[in-house]
């Protein structure tokens, strides 16, 4: 099968796109001096050469790309000059996901992005097909992994951008308020990092007239207020990001997975498959806590765009409402977390009381030896909230063993809860630095497919006993282990029934319900 025809104008387009920024950027950049800009006859002449060329590639593109499913595999041949061909088996397909833009909208057709098992990014990219094609390809390939039959009948009136089925979760107008109000985007640190030092030189003209003004200030109010401005910001940025994201966010339950569809400008839908969850992850910040809301995260093995593993299976709502679906998905029970033994609050009051006397130093230094002047002891305000803030940290972190689940806790100002099935851990490892081993603490880390490694989205408990850590690691390999013997078990006994169903009697060898330790 082949790509729909109108991708050829649209990437033609994007190309062109692409040149002209690139031209008037030059253009900018080059100054004022005319002198050597091009006649206009030359300069049309070269945008018609332009546009033909980036046309003509992209018929090619178009002709030496095919793709197609099969009860396996999904194939894909590109490749101008040097041909490329590639199989990518359907058991290894985590996500489907559905991109459209307003552009791709109106031209009625969609990208499709094929997401796999510890992939790092997008396996394979379908630029462009139409919107009925992509809704085909997402469901036949959703049925093919469940064992069923493709559906032969391509009627684009069958695939259509809404299932008829009631969602499990739909945003309200009041949680996407909600949600932008409490969303602090702090990647704009590092666009500040870049833009300052650019913009410098015209700030400093703008700022000139109130030096003065700067320079009787006191350097508690300069960092305060530069605080503010910068939240601010960042609670503006993040709004804004958030809503535009999550804008008509819907989530379905279609046979063993979950369909989602978000988006503002860049719409998108895709599917979770159920039976490839690796874990599940409740947070919520300090903002979304006081008001009784949170979010729920379903993590996959596969990449999901922008989003790292994880895909939003609740962006925003009542956090009674976001752990009934997270149950709904995994039975796991409500939680009696352990808290870490209080000599870890001793080592987060240490911690804090550092960066504490930091900061009162930083401003008498600030105060002593340049031309600011104002109260550097009124920093000595941070010194009572150490204790506040070491018991805050403390009650915030604990684990909770259940029958088929280890969950985690941790973080203040955002809180993010783990919940991760026995059977889908990869490995359980104790870790201690040389700080946490003066106090006999250690850190136990559970590591699954789609966690990214320590550090990443995993489960952790942090700060726990050093005996407790062992003895609960050990804890956790060992239903780890039997968790994933069952399975294997259930797994055979499934196939062993599938094929007498279809065969007849089958010799079932050695006893099914055999197991022996995986590792």
């Amino acid at each position: 099968m082949r790509l729909d025809v109108r991708s050829i104008p649209y990437r033609a387009g994007e190309s062109v796109t692409r040149l002209v920024w690139l031209v008037a950027i030059v253009a900018i950049t080059g100054g004022n001096d005319t002198s050597l800009a091009p006649p206009a006859l030359l300069l049309a002449g070269a945008v018609v050469l332009v546009v033909a060329l980036a046309a003509g590639y992209q018929v090619l593109y178009f002709r030496r790309f095919t793709y197609d499913l099969t009860d396996q595999t999904f194939d894909i041949r590109s490749g101008i000059v040097s041909r490329r061909t590639r199989e990518i088996p359907l058991r290894r397909i985590q996500n489907v996901d559905i991109a459209a833009n307003p552009v791709q909208r109106a031209l009625g057709i969609a990208e499709v992005r094929l997401e796999t098992a510890g992939g790092s990014g997008t396996e394979a990219t379908l630029r462009y097909v139409s919107r009925s094609e992509a809704r085909r390809l997402q469901d036949d390939i959703g049925r093919l992994n469940r064992g069923e039959s493709a559906v032969e009948d391509a009627d684009a009136e069958r695939y259509t951008d809404a299932d008829g089925d009631d969602p499990l979760f739909a945003i309200t107008m009041r949680e996407l308020f909600l949600l932008g109000f409490v969303s602090v985007d702090l990647r704009i640190l590092s666009f500040l990092s870049v833009g300052v030092p650019l913009f410098a030189p015209s700030l400093g003209d703008v700022v000139a007239p109130t030096r003065p003004l700067l320079v009787q200030l006191s350097p508690i109010t300069l960092g305060v207020g530069g605080l503010l401005v910068l939240y601010t910001v960042a609670a503006l940025v993040g709004g804004l990001v958030a809503v535009t994201n999550y804008y008509g966010f819907t989530l379905r339950r279609a046979h063993d997975e979950l369909r989602y569809e978000r988006g503002l400008l860049q719409r998108y839908s895709g599917t979770i498959p159920l039976d490839k969850v690796q874990s599940l992850s409740i947070k919520a910040n300090v903002l979304a806590r006081a008001i009784g809301h949170g979010s729920l995260a379903v993590v996959t093995a596969g990449y999901a765009p922008g989003e790292g593993g994880s895909q939003s299976a609740v962006p925003f709502a009542e956090r009674d409402r976001v752990v009934s679906l997270a149950q709904s998905i995994e039975s796991f029970d409500d939680p009696e977390y352990v808290r870490p033994p209080k000599r870890a609050r001793t080592r987060y009051a240490i911690r804090y009381l550092a960066v504490a006397l930091g900061v009162v130093a930083l401003a008498y230094a600030v105060v002593r030896f340049t031309p600011l002047d104002g109260a550097w002891w009124g920093t000595l305000v941070l010194l009572p909230v150490v204790p506040v803030a070491a018991q805050a940290t403390w009650s915030a972190r604990g684990y909770a063993i259940q029958g088929d689940y280890v969950l985690a806790r941790n973080g203040y100002v955002v809180q993010r809860e783990v919940v991760v099935p026995y059977h889908r851990i990869q490995t359980v490892t104790t870790a201690s630095t040389v700080f946490q081993r003066r106090r006999d603490l250690a850190t136990l880390v559970v590591d699954t497919a789609g966690s990214g490694g320590y550090g990443g989205q995993d489960a952790q408990a942090v700060d726990i006993d050093t005996e407790d850590a062992d003895r609960l690691r050990e804890e956790v390999e060992r239903r780890m282990h039997t968790a994933v013997a069952e399975r294997r078990s259930q797994h055979h006994r499934e196939r062993t029934e599938s094929l007498r169903d279809t065969t007849g009697p089958v010799d079932d060898g050695p006893s099914a319900d055999r197991t022996t330790d995986p590792a």
